[in-house]
């Protein structure tokens, strides 16, 4: 789609409401307000907010308001919560309840998608007037030093503009709950149920009468100055426990029990990036510890996080695709504390807790985002083995069928009509323009798949391998550019405290803990823009590594995330499915399809993902610009429908909009500059792709869009629509430590890491996780991330520190960068030798055979020209004998002295066998008939785990007969224990990992 013209309508902000009526309202008191009338769905009738501001000229009154305040009550109980400044995270918030006959308020404050912390700055509030009746609470009330915020030194503010067109954001939220205490201030309160956003123009809301009204406030309500804990819970299998994550660090063990190892990699993240590069490395026969700062997740690395019903059994949560959403509802013990947006702080990161989608990368996201060396055809052999290890599926459930495909018939039925194309997006994967699929996703015979069920397997299966959770890296500890280990916190019981060093003069770091985690480690390590380093100093004094060593780059700068913008349809054929309720209370029958067979609608991912479709939209700067649209069954925006969908359009590849990530005095990383839609190219694509949207849902005269309301044009829509994180994040944050060859020492340099992912400035210091991606991507970015790690690993592995020798295993097809990163040419394909000629002005070079398991190829030369190029290139080995138990290897060492600049060594293609044992080599192929899993050609080797293993997890049941009892493991890779079901029930083998008994 090309754009002619950018409506001059849209503006790059919010400057009304979604979903709010606002007008003038008097109250009992003659306090006017400039006021909002909106629905919670709850309850018995609307709920209001109006606030009171003093006029500008009164200077000494800038930070309070009088606010009026009306909740619809529930039978249940109730409380609401109002935010300062929209979003619940990094705010101040005030809750209100009841309690008989009085009106409570707390104010609080929550750093991140857990549940807020009672406030302990100087906020206060004055009651001037209440009522309670049968469906409602009233409440009128003085907030002073309510628009300026500051909790443990995490500040914040939104004091209102004095201009005329000013709008103050203000955020809600409401819960069917009451608070678990409700006579309590401080009282514990469970998440909220719904929620939502507005903006109150502050023009309006101004009046000279202020001075006088506040005199009405005399009832003062405690804004308690003492925090204390407001999270319950265990650890246990159990239907409501969770492991919980405060604030702040559980006391630390006795002894440091790593204090006196050393690894040659500690990776700091186990995610989709730090789980792969895990794998990959310690195949090499590297030693790796890897290290998790939340609790384990999946039932097989011993997670216990589950309802009832998911009770005997081996599974959790994060372990049934149709429990995924559950996130949104109850994130204790799950989200990561200390980022303001929602970020999975467990055992398998975003891949443990998202939708699953998988989608093979698409060239063009690394063509046109990615400097030379990591192009798409360099990744290409990357990507393949991500698939080989992790395929994707777009029939999740056992039986093949699509269980309540309504949502595809609706919306693909409307496209197909419109002229786009139906396509299976992963054999497709550049077809990004006009064509629509079914959702592609990791998971495996009905569970959640993915990283954890496969490269976390293989690794654990190695002595060289070692993963800790519940540990939190606080900073790296440095020796100048040189990183000698990490320095790490217990972050829940059971995790470590101290430093744990890497292998002197060879060992690396690898931060992978994502576009906040890694930027949060290095601001914490005197890395990163001096701003940003003073915070952290001011915070942490002595702690923080000298200033004279400090090392100045772009870190948080260039944050990304798809822009997210929902309409909402209904059609009458819309069948909707209440995932939320089957996580507590499913539906038997299918609690019992999904536990015997992993069948029905528990193995597609909440809620109900549908279709995904995409489209490419010029812009007049002559940018395409990328879109994925994802429909899902359910309701959403104040829409309260059975027969509703929501279609998210997301702005991805080709975006120029950036933010930024800072950290604050609390060392709380937050969003300070929203990655939306702040250009006016980015604006029109948007509006361009809904507008097609709107035409080609017409195709169906059924379908009706009732978000936006049909009499609101596209301009007024997106004028109106909030650029928040709230609002507008897909979750899919990456950027903030860009890879480039303009380094970030160097004036005006935007890259934080190179083309090798090592950190500017640093000798062993790597970054491998989203933070490097230079742009968005296409789609859901969790196979890229696997991807970008599966090539990392490569290039990282034939690194040597002092970037005078090389030396690498490299155990599979890449070509990976090296020198500067540019592209590199190719040499003709050898056996077991390397054939050509060298490129003019490098000394000859040989490859010898020292075994018919190895190729030793050295490679010297003595300074050169610039600009010198030196190519290995399908270099072969032969395969391990049948009978081996020993890795075979290539060695390939290559020693130089200096030269000049931009000389370039490429190594490309080189294959080497995999580790054996019997009759292994490579990784086997692996079929899923429905009678369960049956290897087709070889078995995986196991052995002692030496962290959380694959058989940890709930503690096996069985009868007096010994015999294992329902739902209880009976089989798998790193299983010892008993086969034997009790009768009736039969050993299925869900897959190569796990077997379990379930009714014959």
């Amino acid at each position: 789609m090309k754009l002619s013209q950018i409506s001059s309508a849209l503006v790059l902000g919010a400057s009304s409401a979604l979903g709010q009526t606002f007008s003038k309202y008097t109250d009992t008191n003659a306090i006017e307000f400039w006021q909002a009338t909106f629905s919670t769905t709850f309850g018995d009738g609307n709920a209001q907010w109006g606030m009171a501001l003093p006029a500008a000229a009164e200077s000494s009154m800038t930070d309070e308001y009088i606010g009026h305040l009306v909740v619809p009550r529930v039978t249940a109980g109730t409380w609401m919560g109002l935010s300062h400044y929209s979003e619940m995270t990094s705010s101040l918030l005030l809750v209100t309840w009841i309690d008989g006959s009085e009106i409570m308020t707390s104010f609080r404050y929550a750093s991140g998608y857990v549940a807020p912390e009672v406030y302990t700055g100087n906020a206060t509030l004055t009651q001037i007037s209440s009522t309670i009746n049968d469906t409602h609470y009233e409440l009128t009330y003085r907030c002073e030093n309510c628009w300026t915020w500051d909790q443990g030194g995490a500040t914040g503010s939104q004091v209102p503009a004095t201009t005329s067109a000013a709008a103050q954001l203000i955020g809600w939220a409401q819960a069917t709950n009451a608070p678990t205490t409700p006579s309590d201030a401080d009282s514990a309160i469970l998440q909220h149920a719904n929620d939502g956003i507005f903006g109150a123009l502050v023009a309006s809301a101004r009046n000279t009468a202020y001075t006088s009204w506040v005199e009405l406030a005399t009832a003062t309500s405690s804004a308690t100055a003492t925090a204390t804990g407001n999270s319950t819970g265990s650890a246990g299998a159990t239907g409501t426990g969770a492991a919980v994550a405060t604030a702040t660090s559980v006391a630390c063990p006795a002894t440091n029990t790593l204090a006196n190892s050393t690894f040659d990699y500690i990776i700091v993240g186990a995610g989709a990036g730090g789980i792969p590069l895990a794998d990959k490395l310690s195949e090499a026969g590297k030693s790796v510890l890897l290290i998790e700062k939340g609790p384990p997740s999946s039932g097989r690395w011993g997670g216990t996080m589950k309802p009832d019903w998911l009770v005997g059994t081996n599974l959790t949560r994060f372990d049934v695709p149709g429990l995924d959403n559950e996130i949104w509802e109850d994130s204790t013990g799950i989200a990561c504390d200390d980022y303001d947006v929602m970020a999975g702080c467990v055992l398998g990161g975003g891949t443990a807790v998202n939708a699953g989608l998988w989608w093979r990368a698409n060239p063009e996201d690394f063509d046109y985002n990615f400097p030379a060396g990591w192009k798409s055809a360099d990744v290409a052999p990357a990507v393949a083995r991500v698939f080989d290890r992790i395929p994707f599926t777009d029939h999740p459930s056992t039986d093949g069928i699509i269980y309540k495909p309504c949502g595809y018939d609706i919306v693909g039925g409307a496209l197909a009509a419109s002229g786009w194309q139906n396509v299976t997006a992963d054999d497709v994967p550049g077809k990004k323009n006009g064509t629509y699929s079914r959702p592609d996703q990791m998971f495996s015979h009905g569970e959640r798949g993915g990283p954890m069920a496969t490269y976390l397997v293989t690794a654990d299966a190695r002595k060289n391998f070692k993963l800790i959770t519940n540990t939190t890296v606080n900073r790296v500890v440095r020796d100048g550019s040189r990183i000698t280990g990490v320095e790490v916190q217990a972050f829940l019981n059971g995790g470590q405290c101290g430093t744990i060093k890497v292998t002197p003069n060879t060992g690396k770091v690898i931060l992978s803990a994502g576009a906040f985690g890694t930027p949060k480690i290095l601001f914490r390590s005197g890395i990163g823009p001096e701003d940003q380093l003073e915070i952290v100093k001011e915070a942490e004094g002595t702690k923080m590594v000298n200033s004279s060593q400090w090392i100045n780059l772009p870190v948080g700068y260039n944050l990304d995330d798809h822009t997210n913008t929902d309409i909402v349809i209904t059609h009458p054929n819309v069948s909707f499915y209440d995932f939320y309720a089957a996580y507590t209370s499913p539906i038997k029958a299918d609690k019992d399809r999904y536990l015997d067979n992993r069948t029905g609608i528990l193995t597609q991912s909440a809620p109900n993902l549908s279709v995904v479709f995409w489209q490419e939209i010029e812009g007049e700067d002559g940018i395409n610009r990328q879109m994925q649209y994802t429909a899902r069954v359910e309701s959403g925006h104040d829409i309260n429908s059975t027969k509703a969908m929501v279609i998210s359009q997301y702005l991805g590849r080709g975006a120029t909009s950036r933010g930024r990530t800072t950290i604050n005095g609390g060392l709380d990383m937050t969003v300070s500059k929203t990655p939306y839609l702040n250009n006016k190219y980015d604006l029109a694509a948007v509006a361009a792709g809904i507008d097609s949207l709107k035409t080609s849902l017409a195709s169906d005269p059924a379908i009706k869009i009732v978000f936006p309301a049909a009499n609101t044009s596209t301009a007024d829509f997106l004028a109106s629509y909030p650029l928040t994180t709230g609002d507008r994040s897909a979750n899919h944050w990456m950027g903030s430590c860009k890879m480039g060859l303009d380094s970030g020492l160097v004036n005006n340099g935007t890259a934080v890491v190179d083309t090798s992912a090592k950190v500017y400035g640093t000798d062993n210091l790597f970054v491998v996780d989203a933070s490097i991606f230079p742009g968005m991507v296409s789609n859901n970015p969790s196979a890229l991330i696997v991807a970008a790690a599966e090539h990392a690993s490569q290039i990282i592995l034939a690194l040597d520190v002092n970037n005078s020798s090389l030396v690498a295993n490299v155990t599979s097809n890449s070509t990976a960068p090296y020198g500067t990163g540019r592209p590199s040419g190719t040499a003709p394909v050898g056996t077991g030798r390397l054939n050509g000629t060298a490129p003019a002005g490098t000394a000859p070079f040989r490859a010898t055979g020292t075994s018919r398991c190895t190729t030793d190829i050295t490679i010297s030369r003595s300074k050169s020209a610039a600009t010198t190029l030196l190519s290995l290139s399908s270099i072969h080995t032969p395969q391990a004998v049948a009978t081996s138990t020993s890795k075979c290897t290539t060695a390939i060492t290559i020693s130089r002295s200096k030269s000049a600049a931009n000389t370039l060594l490429s190594l490309s293609s080189i294959h080497t066998p995999q580790a054996v044992a019997t009759t292994l080599s490579g990784h086997p192929s692996y079929s899923y008939p429905a009678g369960g899993y049956e290897s087709q050609n070889s078995t995986l080797a196991s052995a002692t785990a030496t962290g959380p293993t694959a058989s940890s997890g709930a503690a096996q049941a069985t009868g007096t007969d010994g015999a294992i009892a329902q739902y209880q493991r009976c089989g798998g890779i790193g299983y010892s224990g008993g086969v034997e079901c009790q009768t009736g029930l039969v050993c299925k083998a869900w897959n190569q990992y796990y077997s379990q008994c379930v009714s014959g």
